[in-house]
């Protein structure tokens, strides 16, 4: 961490270049978080304070020898473990500078053994004492040195000044690392709550968009099915009790197939009801089980409602997953009510299932004289729309248009399997 001061006539400028995210082999920790770079940081500080006792003296100093720089040297051990132990880090070192003084005792400056340790205690947010002690050494030492020397005021000032800038130098630089990382992690906590803020928000917004359409669904879809099925089985109960001919039984028929199929439809509404309102199973389909074996019924109720329906069945049939046996049975369903609604009377239709190696082909097409909006797009309906999202959802396609003799054609594409999406392994491309 280089650090130059700047001397201009009327100010000092501090130049600080932070250092940046130390490599993996420097800072991995081995026993009591002792890091490669923390012997390293050690080794310079051995370093300075072996010039301070090379180059220190003073009134009844020991003399010069191998015990003298290997005491200089023990007062940086307890750096060793600053990374995990800064408050006891800064404390041992502080102890083994005041027996320095005590036992073998030379005029060295406490800064060089003093500065890690005071920057990593203020990282820490001991800031009380990291600016006490050094306080106190600066204090007792400049009392010392100006009663045993008897330097005037301006010499203190020119031995200790240096010193004790380097201590108040690292104490504010430990404090405004720990301050930029305390708002680093405040604003990244910030940030957190504010997205599970908005994710809530959202999900209330969707909690509240889905009972407003279930209740528009129940007052509106539901009470309408409710209402057909009761005035169904209210008119074949009259028609059982009038004479039998032609007319009653298919006027008996067409009513049995209306209260089946609005029963049918009210119960499945109810089940959408039920998911919207969150009442459903959790683990349960986001929609009633229907498939293609609810085909037969489908067929029943169109033949009738009036329109012929033949289903040929080509290949070998397979079970489709659950999601496209779904949508198979939702786009003949729409195709075929399309055809009772758009195709005119006395049309027919033809339903071809054709089972392939990896795909099913679902074909509707219709000999009627209608519009060729049959799928009632054009006339502000979702049909061919519907339709065409249904079989995107699973992997499919479908094309609706006009058929080649007449009438109208909706062909889908679904496979047999659905697709499987494969995520990338982490550490690879």
């Amino acid at each position: 961490m280089p650090i130059r001061l700047t001397r201009k006539p009327c100010h000092i400028l501090l130049v600080v270049r932070l250092p940046k995210r130390l490599p993996t082999w420097a800072a991995a920790e081995g026993p009591f978080g002792v890091r490669p770079v923390d012997l390293g940081i050690v080794a310079l500080v051995v370093l300075a304070i072996e010039v301070n006792v090379n180059v220190g003296g003073g009134p009844d100093a020991v003399r010069l020898d191998w015990k003298a720089y290997l005491f200089g040297a023990l007062l940086a051990l307890p750096i060793v473990f600053r990374h995990r132990y800064p408050l006891r880090s800064f404390a041992g070192v502080s102890l083994f500078v005041l027996i320095y003084y005590l036992a073998a005792r030379r005029n060295i400056s406490p800064a060089p053994a003093l500065m890690v340790p005071v920057y990593d205690t203020a990282l820490a947010g001991y800031l009380l004492p990291a600016i006490a002690i050094p306080v106190f050494y600066m204090s007792v030492g400049a009392i010392i040195v100006e009663s045993s020397l008897k330097y005037n005021f301006a010499t203190l000032v020119s031995d200790f000044g240096p010193q004790a800038t380097l201590l108040a130098l690292a104490i504010i630089l430990g404090e405004l690392v720990r301050s930029r990382r305390a708002l680093s992690a405040e604003t990244a906590r910030r940030l957190q709550l504010a997205e599970e803020e908005q994710a809530a928000e959202a999900a209330r917004l969707l909690a509240e968009e889905r009972l407003r359409i279930a209740r528009e669904l129940h007052d509106t879809v539901a009470h309408s099915m409710a209402t057909i099925t009761v005035q169904a089985g209210s008119a074949l109960h009259l028609l059982g009790d009038s004479p039998h001919n032609s007319t009653s039984s298919s006027l008996q028929s067409a009513l049995t197939a209306i209260r089946e199929t609005s029963k049918s439809a009210l119960a499945e509404t109810r089940s959408v009801l039920g998911q919207l309102r969150g009442s459903a199973p959790a683990a349960g389909p986001l929609y009633p089980a229907t498939g293609l074996d609810r085909l037969p019924a489908l067929r029943e109720a169109v033949s009738a409602a009036g329109t012929s329906v033949t289903v040929t069945v080509e290949g070998t049939p397979v079970p489709l997953p659950a999601d496209a046996d779904h949508a198979a049975y939702r786009i003949l369903q729409e195709s075929l009510t399309n055809v009772l609604r758009h195709a005119g009377p006395g049309a027919s239709a033809t339903v071809v299932l054709r089972y392939g190696a990896d795909q099913m082909t679902i074909t509707v097409t219709d000999d009627g004289t209608g519009p060729a909006s049959a799928a009632g797009d054009e006339d502000g309906g979702h049909g061919i729309r519907g339709m065409a999202e249904r079989a995107s959802s699973v992997g499919g396609t479908l094309r609706a248009g006009p058929g080649a003799g007449g009438g109208f054609s909706v062909t889908a594409t679904l496979p047999v399997t659905l697709p499987v999406t494969v995520l990338p392994v982490e550490g690879t491309s």
